[in-house]
């Protein structure tokens, strides 16, 4: 059996994650994650590889596919099940914990989309330089925003959802990074729903 070091990675990597990745799928979800990431895309250059960390089963990186078709494409997944169905629908997988991954070769573009509210935040300070040596060119953070660390309850547990200011802290870490858009997904919106999510694209100088 795999240890972690934090909580929240024990916490994904278990029953929860695989619950979490059932029912995170279907034909709505795919067509806003497309309008988004077209947007995305359009503020980028080149791209031809993409590192997704915390890509569960998949669903950005489908869009990806669509919109950069040929573009090598990449996932870090520490719940097992969700691993499978990135190994079995053609993704590059790195299996495991973000906090345990090596960077092989950097990517045009690293991201995350609703995965660094769930972890340690003493844990965040690894993830901001792991994104910024994995990434030669952009970086993407999809996450719930706050102006200042704050933590909320998450389907009826504590320790494991905290919003804050992620890209500000990035920016602040990494002074070579510069901010090239940014906006928000709006639950309410009446064609592509997600949770309410603002998003940062920010590239290095």
């Amino acid at each position: 059996m795999t240890t972690y070091t934090t909580e929240q990675e024990a916490f994904w990597a278990s029953q929860f994650g695989d619950d979490y990745t059932e029912r995170n799928q279907g034909a709505r979800l795919q067509a806003a994650n497309l309008s988004f990431f077209g947007r995305v895309v359009a503020r980028t250059t080149s791209v031809r590889s993409v590192l997704e960390l915390g890509a569960n089963r998949g669903l950005n990186l489908h869009a990806l596919r669509e919109l950069l078709p040929g573009v090598e494409l990449a996932g870090c997944e520490i719940n097992a099940e969700a691993a499978s169905i990135l190994e079995r629908d053609g993704f590059r997988v790195y299996k495991g914990s973000i906090l345990e991954l090596k960077i092989d070769t950097p990517r045009d573009l690293v991201f995350t989309k609703g995965v660094l509210i769930h972890i340690d935040p003493e844990a965040l300070p690894r993830v901001y330089d792991l994104m910024y040596q994995a990434s030669s060119r952009y970086i993407l953070i999809a996450e719930y925003y706050n102006p200042s660390p704050v933590e909320i309850s998450y389907r009826g547990h504590t320790g494991k959802l905290f919003k804050r200011d992620f890209a500000g802290e990035l920016l602040d870490r990494h002074s070579s990074l510069q901010l090239v858009d940014y906006g928000f997904l709006y639950r309410r919106d009446p064609n592509f729903q997600q949770d309410d999510i603002s998003w940062f694209l920010l590239e290095k100088r």
